[in-house]
């Protein structure tokens, strides 16, 4: 059955990048409501976890604002989820950032920091991409596209769920698609072309 409205909600729980989202998908066509309230969740049709900051910081502050179980008991419906930046490496078991802290551990993983000491950390910027899968998410763009990163933690190496993978001071995964999770590293919403091309394909995958 596919859905003709789907109904997205962008949680805000303080990790800013909220609106510069929620204007990416509305001029792909797509309403995306943001929301506050965790009751919320239950009735989407799909859930965005954006942000840019500290891994740790993230955690606290899903479960201070009671969403962090509300996401859990979500994932478990099997709607789509699309983590950004942070919200790409929250899905993961733990992060060194900070000292160690465990994020939604939907999938396996620690995210650590960049140890190269002659790259410049955070990474910012443009940075070419490639698909070591097929996958949903990004259906019809190019391999080696560039894509715009702010970061200074990353999934190193190829993941077992890896669709994407970057180069900078080695290969990390920078794209991820398992099941109804669906996450990149880059900021879509700052990417121009292929990032709003990565939006439409999520888009698409809620509708159907």
């Amino acid at each position: 059955m596919s859905l003709s409205n789907p109904k997205i909600v962008e949680l805000d729980f303080g990790m800013g990048n909220i609106r510069s989202l929620q204007k990416a998908f509305e001029h792909q066509g797509q309403p995306v409501e943001v929301i506050q309230d965790p009751e919320k969740i239950s009735s989407a049709d799909a859930v965005i976890l954006p942000g840019d900051g500290a891994f740790g910081k993230a955690i606290e502050e899903l479960k201070s604002r009671g969403f962090f179980d509300a996401v859990v008991n979500f994932y478990k419906t099997g709607k789509p989820i699309l983590g950004i930046c942070i919200g790409f490496q929250i899905l993961f078991s733990e992060s060194e950032e900070f000292g160690n802290t465990t994020g939604f551990s939907f999938l396996p993983g620690k995210i650590t920091r960049f140890e190269n000491k002659n790259l410049l950390v955070p990474h910012i910027g443009w940075t070419k991409t490639r698909w070591n899968k097929e996958s949903k998410l990004t259906n019809n763009i190019p391999s080696d596209s560039f894509f715009y990163y702010v970061h200074s933690y990353r999934l190193n190496g190829t993941h077992e769920n890896s669709v994407g993978l970057t180069e900078y001071g080695g290969e990390f995964t920078s794209v991820i698609e398992k099941d109804n999770l669906f996450a990149t590293q880059f900021h879509p919403e700052k990417s121009q072309k292929w990032g709003l091309k990565i939006l439409d394909n999520f888009i698409n995958i809620v509708k159907n």
